[in-house]
């Protein structure tokens, strides 16, 4: 199948034309939407090998957005039925979908973009109630279980024709999820999240407002850009994460992508093509920059936040000293992974940045 060419604007990957089939399961024990980790159990090693590529410092890590860029329909507005090629092969179609089921938060925000209430979502651990930035417009979808633990009877009991999330997540119960409804998957959320909205909005036939969206994001950020000059400060982007993990977010991350787009510059060791490094708290003097911006996530209590935060080794930080450590909303600068996130994440960092 030949897919025609979709451009997405600043920050995007060159597209490369045609069908892509990639043959991906889980991994073990996931984390937030942004993790690159995801859960399930029988897996093969077959299976678990070919997920770990494209998880968190895989092979095929850095090529899940061109892979997914290359993936949608050749359909014509309005067109139906069509055949959208995703991350597990072809799914076709018949009409335009009505009862839209999410599977993650990125596939929330991206459909409620595009005016669609979803009639059942799946929301992460760490935030397990419907995204507040959302809630205005996404309706009242029903729980159906969380990202890294599905219910597939509630989501059956739905009775959806259409049903969005990724591979990395689900790969493990795509079979079944195909049998209740049409199934388009992409390959991972994350620092993919413009190629993953173009390739939900293709099965939604909602291509040009995805279009659109995106050029809105792509003048406000490079308006930021310009605002902020040729004297940018160096920006470190910490997460607090359950059990002590403290992650130093990079490049190949939602966030990042958004820093990048803006040419906001980054510490060196956040400068690298992963989605974070991580450091002990007693290295926690390797997050320093101009400005820090902290997430946490789930509950602060799991996190060791407070007591780095309380130590000195924090406290003399260069940015801690100056006033520039501000804390940031998880749900957007994390775990959004959407459009509507992205442009909050903008106006966040304007309203922090420029003086």
């Amino acid at each position: 199948m030949s897919l025609r060419h979709r451009g997405i604007g600043l920050g995007g990957i060159g597209l490369g034309i045609g069908a892509v089939a990639v043959a991906l399961s889980l991994v073990a024990c996931g984390a937030s939407s942004d993790s690159g980790a995801a859960s399930g159990g029988g897996t093969s090693t077959s299976a678990a090998d070919a997920a770990k590529a494209v998880a968190k410092g895989g092979a095929d890590f850095g090529t899940a957005a061109e892979k997914t860029a290359a993936m949608g329909t050749t359909a014509k507005p309005g067109e139906w039925p069509r055949t959208i090629t995703h991350a597990m092969g072809t799914t076709e179609i018949k009409a335009q979908p009505k009862r839209v089921v999410v599977l993650d938060v990125g596939e929330l925000d991206n459909v409620v973009s595009l005016g669609v209430k979803p009639v059942g979502f799946a929301p992460s651990e760490g935030s397990p109630d419907l995204p507040s930035y959302l809630k205005q417009d996404a309706g009242t979808p029903k729980n159906v279980g969380t990202i890294n633990n599905l219910n597939l009877e509630a989501i059956a009991g739905l009775h959806p024709d259409l049903i969005l999330g990724s591979q990395l997540r689900a790969a493990e119960q795509y079979d079944e999820l195909s049998k209740i409804a049409p199934t388009v998957f992409s390959i991972r959320p994350g620092f993919t999240w413009k190629e993953n909205y173009l390739l939900n909005a293709a099965a939604l036939d909602k291509t040009d407002e995805a279009k659109a969206k995106l050029a809105e994001y792509d003048a406000k950020v490079k308006a930021l850009g310009a605002k902020l000059g040729d004297h940018k400060p160096v920006v470190s982007m910490v997460r607090f994460m359950p059990n002590g993990v403290i992650r130093l977010y990079a490049n190949a991350s939602f966030i990042g992508t958004i820093l990048k787009d803006a040419g906001v510059p980054r510490p060196a060791n956040q400068n690298i093509p992963d989605l974070a490094a991580e450091v002990s708290a007693e290295n926690i003097d390797q997050a320093d920059a101009d400005v820090i911006f902290t997430g946490v996530y789930g509950d602060p209590k799991a996190t060791n936040k407070a007591a780095v935060q309380g130590n000195p080794l924090w406290q003399n930080l260069k940015a801690v000293k100056a006033g520039h450590a501000y804390e940031v909303p998880d749900e957007t600068w994390y775990l959004g992974l959407g459009v509507t996130a992205a442009m909050q994440v903008v106006g966040d960092l304007e309203r922090y940045l420029v003086k």
